[in-house]
């Protein structure tokens, strides 16, 4: 597997590329950190766990 960063209006946003499948996984807390404006791991972490 491929370990990579992703930028997204200048925000990290963890992924892995599997190549055996030839998919990309991103890191979801990245994704909701961006998507609430969040600079804090933990809160978009406990965001995204009373989210689902």
């Amino acid at each position: 597997m491929n370990h990579d960063l992703s930028m997204f209006e200048e925000h990290q946003i963890r992924r892995v590329y599997d190549e055996e499948t030839e998919t990309w996984f991103f890191s979801v807390i990245d994704i909701v950190r961006v998507l609430i404006r969040q600079s804090d791991y933990q809160t978009a972490r406990k965001y995204w766990n009373k989210l689902k």
